[in-house]
């Protein structure tokens, strides 16, 4: 890969191209701190932030960024209004995750708080799929998915619709207040605001029934708790989509830091060709091209950028891409007559092949990272698939009493409490044929459970629709049977309806021998 920064002669790294603005053939240049300045102890720490100005840029890509946030919009802000049918007593909200019940539904699945390894998969699939896409396409989720970049591409379009494109937005910034600016800034921020609080409200909405949540919400009926996460929702994404924007993929994000580390020679990346466009320079119609590169340093590349950079000095932290940058290169080659892609989405090996002149390679789709990470994906998909379709509706947990371990009755026997907790994760009443069995075949013990009827080592429990039934049981046994501090003991729960068996190893305690 190219470097990210260039050196000079004293090998400290060059400082980043700074923000200019294309007007015409003109370009405004920004005030700025010279590099060296930083070796001076009495320069500030910290330099002042430029704030970025994006123009406008239309293109393919620029189109196929609107869709792809258009859809994902639309995506985040319908799905909490889909209706689901899971019968009476039942949430009917297509995805939720009910922190009252313990419960998350997605449409016809739902995982209960003992399946949170659930949770744990999807985290691992979204990692490992990350980290696939990224190897093929470089940082595509960056230039397109990510949240911060669809919220901020929003914002930014409203601003332009507010204030104006680029340099009317420079012009502003450098005007006085006046009653038209703060007017403009005002309807800029009111905007800001509301789709901040559209989409604070739309995440809550994830967690509590949509058309109830909004009826209570305007009507001051809604718990402080819900106001407080939306006020929290709301303020997050106002300040980190409308003020902060560029400063989290640089600064806060820690994506950036190491996805270069599934970046290959055969990862498509936005590249710029040097060995085309260099040297660069001004250009006036009619002049000959020999001798000097395509490019005419016009800086459109530089405007158009979201983050402000300069794709000129190869691959950067901060470069998120976005490819806005082809777009607006390939607009001014189109005007020069020179040929389009002299910024384009490109890997390593096919910009050294085409620098030194050989044949351009294939791109390797297939290749030893790539099939690692979707081995590994469909590994984690597939074993997810297996324990969801296999899982048993009922789920049975026994805790032995602690205090005390055991009793010493009476008549000498010795007895042991058991907590049993029965999970019914059907939507109908179910009954179960609760047995034990104690140590090596010893016969001489009884079942009793709290507030039911028993018959010698046998019991029926039930457990209601969609919920946990719990049973205090007790076991006794003869002193004489036991031949050590403790036997093995193994429950059984069986819904003979239904044809499902849980079984549980515990073990009975009694006094040292």
């Amino acid at each position: 890969m190219a470097e990210a920064l260039r050196k000079d002669d004293s090998g400290l790294p060059e400082p980043p191209a700074r923000l200019v603005d294309l007007a015409a053939t003109e370009v405004e240049d920004e005030a700025a701190v010279s590099w060296k300045e930083a070796e001076n102890p009495d320069s500030p720490l910290y330099a002042d932030r430029i704030k970025v100005h994006p123009r406008d840029v239309r293109g393919p890509i620029r189109r196929a960024k609107w869709a792809v946030l258009g859809l994902l919009l639309a995506i985040y802000y319908i799905t909490p209004w889909i209706r689901w049918d899971r019968g009476a007593d039942a949430p009917d909200q297509a995805v939720l995750i009910d922190i009252a019940s313990a419960r998350a539904y997605f449409f016809f699945i739902e995982i209960w708080p003992q399946e949170v390894y659930y949770l744990t998969g999807l985290l691992v699939l979204g990692a490992v799929g990350l980290f696939f896409v990224t190897s093929l396409f470089g940082r595509i989720w960056c230039g397109y998915t990510c949240p911060q970049t669809v919220w901020t591409d929003l914002f930014m379009w409203v601003e332009r619709k507010i204030e104006g494109d680029r340099n009317a937005r420079l012009r502003l910034d450098k005007q006085p207040l006046s009653g038209a600016k703060l007017r403009k800034r005002t309807l800029k921020h009111l905007a800001w605001l509301g789709i901040a609080l559209f989409t604070g409200g739309a995440w809550v909405m994830y967690f509590q029934d949509a058309p109830t949540l909004v009826a209570e919400f305007f009507t001051g009926q809604s718990s402080t708790g819900t106001y407080f996460f939306v006020g929290l929702f709301t303020a997050t994404t106002y300040l980190l989509a409308g003020w902060s924007r560029e400063q989290v993929c640089t600064y806060m994000c820690p994506w950036p830091r190491f996805q270069a580390a599934m970046f290959d020679e055969d990862t498509l990346v936005v590249t710029y060709q040097p060995w085309r466009g260099e040297p660069r320079g001004k250009h006036k119609k009619g002049e000959s091209w020999d001798g000097r590169g395509d490019c005419i340093d016009c800086t459109a590349c530089v405007a158009v950028c979201p983050t402000g950079i300069d794709i000129r000095d190869g691959q950067q932290l901060e470069c998120i891409g976005c490819g806005l940058c082809i777009d607006a290169c390939n607009e001014v080659m189109e005007k020069i007559g020179r040929p389009k892609e002299l910024i384009t989405f490109d890997t390593e090996a096919n910009q050294i092949a085409l620098e030194t002149g050989k044949p351009k390679p294939k791109w390797k789709l297939l290749r030893l990272r790539t099939l690692l990470y979707a081995m590994l994906f469909l590994g984690v998909a597939l074993a997810m698939l297996v324990t969801y379709v296999t899982r048993a509706n009922v789920d049975v947990n026994v805790l032995h009493d602690r205090s005390p371990l055991f009793v010493t009755l009476s008549n000498g026997d010795i007895r042991n409490g058991y907590s049993i907790k029965i999970l019914n994760m059907t939507r109908e009443p179910r009954s179960f044929t609760l047995t034990y069995q104690l140590g090596d075949g010893v016969a001489a013990s009884s079942l009793d459970v709290v507030n039911l009827e028993t018959t010698g080592r046998t019991a029926t429990l039930t457990a209601d629709p969609d919920s946990v039934a719990t049973y205090q049981v007790y076991i006794r046994a003869p002193a004489e049977a036991l031949t050590g501090e403790s036997l093995p003991i193994l429950f059984q729960i069986s819904d003979p309806a239904r044809g499902d068996l849980v079984t549980y190893d515990s073990v009975f305690r009694g006094p040292e021998p």
